[in-house]
């Protein structure tokens, strides 16, 4: 038990201080990034509390690259110190080993879907609502943010979306079977009330093939299928809305008759992240017993380094690759994984 845990706080220290790293240098360039659209309501102080927000999912994101370093970084340091040497000559077989360096791994992943699952999605869909609000002007309509919905012939833009059934930037475009422009309605605000949205300084422009006529009202009664849970899934990107409502929210894309494909990859690669952990893993522990065995800490890093960004060109490829030719999310999801299993095992099984 001693032994294990051991190993298990080992790897656990360097993956964690790799991921803080991973973390921190993402969140710095992005804070960089943002400072070059400061204008208006959106200041350092904005700036500072978007990337905040967005830590959590930038957290779940680098899961996997510092599993995989920090396996490296901690198995690395003891095999310097020939404290593996001494677990092996004391009859822990490599299977026996690479079960206890997947514990931690797991948990590691564990940690990580939890994050994704339920932090993440809250504090991303803040992030992006406060970031649209400060980027809109308080009279216009447009924002840099916004997501895009459809009802039958009716297409909606939303520039800010907030918790609570709030939705700020409103323009409703409705198109004959012939798609030709019949009416355009903006609102400045809508408020969800139970099953129907009311729309607050609306302006609406009706159009026909003679001339145009163009009315106005305080307020105006919206009755819809769109739901503010639904327009909070679409201001976000896949990847960052939980398990629970991918699915659902890639069949109704479908009943509408819109590509659910993206949808469906972001589901099958969050559901298999945790496989996609141990895969790096066992691919790091094949080359602390092989290629890596007497190399020193910054070629491991390295090596981590490129199979991380090898496997995310993996995934970006695969995924793509699925919407075009139309092969299931499912492999294209998990075809790198399977990759790395693969790899791993052999390579750990050719050192045996």
């Amino acid at each position: 038990m001693r032994l294990k845990g051991y190993i298990a706080r080992s790897v656990l220290s360097a993956t964690a201080a790799v991921l803080a790293v991973l973390v921190g240098l993402d969140a710095l360039s992005a804070l960089i990034d943002e400072m070059r659209d400061i204008d208006g309501d959106y200041q350092f102080p904005q700036i500072l509390t978007y990337v905040g927000l967005t830590l959590p999912r930038r957290i779940h994101e680098f899961v996997p690259f510092a599993a995989l370093i920090g396996a490296l970084v901690g198995l690395g340091r003891l095999a310097s110190s020939s404290e593996l040497v001494v677990v092996r000559a004391a009859g822990v077989s490599l299977p026996a080993l690479a079960r206890i360096v997947l514990r931690p791994a797991l948990l590691v992943a564990l940690l990580g879907f939890l994050v994704g699952e339920f932090l993440a999605p809250i504090t991303e869909q803040a992030a992006i609502s406060e970031r649209a609000l400060a980027q809109r002007s308080a009279s216009s309509f447009t924002g840099r943010e916004g997501t895009w919905n459809r009802e039958g012939n009716t297409y909606l833009h939303v520039a800010a979306v907030q918790r609570g059934g709030l939705i700020f930037g409103v323009t409703l475009l409705t198109f004959n079977d012939e798609y030709q422009l019949q009416q355009t309605l903006r609102a400045e605000r809508g408020t969800f009330l139970q099953d129907h949205w009311l729309l607050e300084d609306v302006v609406r422009t009706r159009l026909t093939p003679e001339q145009t006529f163009t009315d106005s009202a305080t307020t105006w009664r919206w009755d819809t299928r769109v739901t503010p849970e639904l327009l909070a899934l679409e201001a976000v990107d896949n990847e960052s809305l939980p398990l629970r409502q991918l699915w659902p929210y890639a069949q109704y894309l479908a009943e509408q008759g819109l590509s659910s494909g993206d949808v469906e990859l972001a589901f099958w690669r969050k559901l298999l992240q945790p496989l996609a952990v141990a895969g790096l893993v066992v691919v790091a522990m094949s080359f602390i017993f092989g290629p890596l065995r007497d190399g020193n800490m910054g070629a491991r890093i390295f090596a981590g380094v490129i199979v991380g960004v090898v496997f995310r060109i993996a995934q970006d490829f695969f995924g793509p690759a699925s919407l075009i030719f139309g092969f299931p999310a499912l492999v294209a999801a998990a075809a790198p994984i399977a990759v790395c299993w693969i790899l791993g095992f052999w390579l750990l099984t050719r050192k045996q």
